[in-house]
């Protein structure tokens, strides 16, 4: 639900802040005022493209913010790894005069991308050309399946469809490069064969190093220890011996001054130390062994190492892995025969899974397909369109008939909806016949006619809802719906059916409506009148919000024009009582 709406520099429009309620709000105000300027701004917030002509004259930058509630966008905007502060978000779009501009969400700077994935979850705009997702026959079947409670059959379908255009492309590739196939098993086994003769072990090259530079250093390394044991135990003055001696001279210390006789204690432990480093030394000599030819094999058994790794992997456990996936990947590929068969299983039975859940759709639709066509018929009766003829055209027109049939993600068939507006006129699609005003009684009809009984939550249900946003078709979850001018075209009787319908949809969404027609703007929870002014100069277009009084008055002035009269006053009260009753 929209809930508050900021323009700065829009056109006409210098500085405007609106709050919204649920329900239906609706307005009004002279022709050019700037109504649909309103309409345009929440079209940048929703990526519409943008151009520096929007900007007021003389001003450098416009900026458009607004702040909804949705917990379906709420969940959209987290999934995009942006800041979110409970089911409240706030989007903001400037335009530059330089052509450039930025956009933001709860704060984020984000691509205008963005805008245009939420916007599904947050509003749907539908204007007297409008929604031109209804001229596309490739929508209409969703619209259908919407309708008739079958979007999550349709979804189920998707599944097995992919998978089956994935095995049939694996079977394509498989029979028309078996040279290929073969040539990648011989690869995957020598790789895997190399790897495996030289029987590597994790943290071998690291032990080879070392023992590579012990055995270059084996002469120098004897005469270091050797040099080191003589030293401390073997020399006449060797430090062991000459330790006695500076121990005699500290007792003799101690027996004079008592603070020596600390370190008297510590002369076991040192003598120890010694003792042990000595033993050390003359084990490690003794222990050196240089074996003639060593050096060439460690120096041999690095270089197989390195080349490994040069092909294979940066590490040693690196290539130990590269080998083990190219035996994993021998096993999962068998031999070409033994795989192409196990995909032609697997395609016969994805196929007759697809196929029979396929055919049971098929049958659903044309059933329901029939119930549209008729309850379509009386809305568009209601809406002055009695005349009007509405089918649901299927290719192939018969379900199960599989020669004519095209398999899709969304079934065996297309839906296209054809019209025929008056009588002995030939049923056409809606983009030849239609215009604009036809086009959005047509909308209030389907979504009239909508059930609305679909779980919020589950399987399929965030592409459901965008994909019933973009087709003009209106979704479960609630949201802003925004109707520029519906009321083109129409008057009288019609009028208020059309208002009443708007007033109902209101149940279930927040509906903004931009109207000409008293019986419509009767009808309003929330009325807002949007006013031209001429002030220093400049031309300024005011919005605000009308009490019950200046209500009847705006109703008054668009049932009586440039003079308003308390005749008019009259029926204006009266036809806001009705509406407020309604």
């Amino acid at each position: 639900m929209l809930k508050l709406l900021r323009i700065n520099n829009i056109a006409i429009i210098s500085e405007l802040e609106l709050e919204f309620g649920s329900g239906l709000s609706l307005l009004t105000g002279e022709t050019g005022a700037g109504k649909s300027i309103l309409i345009d701004a929440l079209g940048l917030l929703f990526g519409a493209r943008a151009s520096a002509e929007l900007i007021r004259t003389g001003e450098e930058r416009a900026v458009v913010e607004a702040v909804f509630e949705s917990a379906g966008a709420a969940r959209a905007v987290e999934a995009h790894g942006l800041p979110v502060d409970g089911e409240e978000i706030v989007l903001r779009r400037e335009v530059h005069s330089s052509g450039k501009g930025k956009a933001t969400v709860n704060g984020a700077l984000v691509p205008v991308s963005v805008l245009r994935e939420l916007a599904p979850w947050l509003a749907a705009i539908h204007g007297q050309h409008e929604p031109q997702g209804l001229l596309d026959p490739e929508t209409h079947i969703a619209v259908l399946d919407r309708h008739a409670g079958l979007a999550d059959d349709a979804e189920a379908l998707g599944g097995p469809f992919r998978r089956l255009r994935e095995v049939e492309a694996e079977l394509e590739a498989l029979r028309r490069d078996r040279r290929e196939a073969e040539r990648r098993r011989e690869m995957l086994d020598y790789q895997a064969a190399e790897i495996e003769r030289a029987n590597l072990s994790a943290g071998e090259e690291e032990a080879l190093r070392q023992e590579k530079q012990i055995q270059a250093s084996a002469g120098r390394l004897a005469e270091l220890s050797g040099d080191a044991y003589r030293l401390l135990y073997d020399d006449e003055d060797a430090v062991v011996s000459r330790l006695g001696q500076v121990y005699r001279k500290v007792e003799e210390l101690a027996s004079i001054d008592p603070r020596l006789a600390p370190h008297l204690e510590a002369k076991a432990g040192v003598r120890a130390a010694l003792d042990d480093l000595a033993l050390f030394l003359r084990d490690y000599r003794e222990g050196l062994q240089v074996s003639p030819g060593r050096l060439d094999e460690i120096e041999s058994r690095l270089d197989l190492v390195e080349r490994l790794k040069r092909k294979y992997g940066a590490t040693v456990e690196e290539v130990i892995a590269f080998g083990a996936r190219c035996r994993a990947d021998l096993v999962s590929l068998g031999s070409p025969e033994e795989r192409e068969a196990a995909l032609q299983r697997e395609r016969e039975e994805l196929a007759g899974k697809y196929l029979a859940a396929a055919r049971t759709l098929s049958r659903k639709r044309r059933s329901a397909a029939r119930d549209l066509e008729k309850r379509m018929q009386s809305e568009l009766a209601e809406l002055a369109m009695e005349k009007t003829r509405l089918k649901v055209q299927f290719q192939p027109d018969v379900a199960g008939d599989d020669d004519g049939a095209v398999w899709t993600e969304r079934g065996l068939e297309t839906a296209e909806f054809l019209i025929s507006p008056n009588p002995g006129e030939e049923l056409r699609g809606l983009a030849r016949i239609a215009s604009g005003g036809e086009l959005s009684r047509i909308l209030l009809a389907l979504n009239s006619v909508a059930t609305d009984d679909e779980p919020e939550e589950g399987p399929g249900s965030a592409q459901r809802s965008r994909s019933n946003s973009e087709h003009g078709f209106i979704p479960r979850e609630r949201k802003t719906l925004v109707f520029d001018e519906v009321d083109a075209g129409i008057g009288g009787r019609v009028a208020e059916v059309v208002g009443r319908k708007l007033r109902a949809i209101a149940e279930r969404h927040q509906v903004l409506c931009v109207t000409h027609l008293p019986q419509i703007a009767s009808m309003a929870d929330s009325h807002f009148v949007v006013r031209k002014r001429v002030e220093r100069g400049r031309t300024i277009t005011d919005v605000r919000p009308l009490a019950d009084a200046e209500r009847v008055e705006e109703v008054a002035r668009m049932l009586g024009g440039e003079t308003v009269t308390e005749t008019a006053r009259r029926h204006a009260r009266e036809m806001v009582k009705q509406g407020v009753r309604a």
